[in-house]
């Protein structure tokens, strides 16, 4: 009968040993999980819980290539839905200028990394607002698509001018931060532009 006492008691010890280690370990996981880390991104046990932090940064020579591409992209494919949508021929004018410069910046954004090492390929898939206002375009004619037009023509060189002025200034590439500085003038040209179409 003692020693099943003593066993009893043994293993009665053991489990609340193990609870308070277990709580322990609960709080310092707790802690673990609400450590943060630059740009708002959370750690939880090592893992990244924040997508965003995936993505290259637009300060990266891959971040940037990409945000350029895109831009571009957005640029020519908003732009072509101008020759049958728009009414206006301010609009119909400024987006046949727009396809021609983005072209040509898709060009030579591509032969500025031509050389590049480590390779970088942009990636020119448009980013969720991009892809929002350019599919409610498609369902736009007349003065409500040249309204519409003009307005995500300034949103859009806006963004880009200032994805520019950033990079030109901390981005870890010199020959994209010359490319970028280069496309200054005339994407603020094109935002002046199209701030005049509204």
């Amino acid at each position: 009968m003692q020693n099943r006492l003593v066993i009893f008691v043994s293993g009665a010890v053991l489990a609340l040993g193990a609870c308070g280690r277990h709580d322990e370990a609960t709080d310092n996981t707790a802690a673990d999980m609400n450590v943060a880390i630059d740009n708002g991104v959370v750690v939880d046990n090592g893992m990244v819980a924040n997508d965003a932090a995936v993505a290259p940064s637009p300060l990266t020579a891959q971040g940037f290539a990409n945000a350029a591409a895109a831009s571009d992209k957005f640029e020519i494919e908003s732009s072509k839905l101008a020759a049958t949508a728009a009414s206006s021929a301010a609009v119909k004018s400024f987006a046949t200028k727009m396809i021609s410069a983005h072209t040509g910046s898709t060009a030579k954004l591509k032969s500025t990394l031509a050389g590049m090492s480590p390779a970088v390929t942009p990636d020119d898939t448009l980013s969720a607002d991009q892809q929002a206002k350019l599919d409610s375009l498609k369902g736009l004619n007349g003065s409500a698509f040249d309204s519409a037009y003009a307005s995500a023509q300034a949103d859009a060189h806006q963004k880009a001018l200032d994805a520019l002025n950033a990079y030109a200034a901390s981005g870890d590439n010199a020959q994209l931060k010359t490319f970028a500085s280069g496309l200054v003038p005339t994407v603020t040209a094109h935002l002046n532009m199209a701030k005049a179409l509204k």
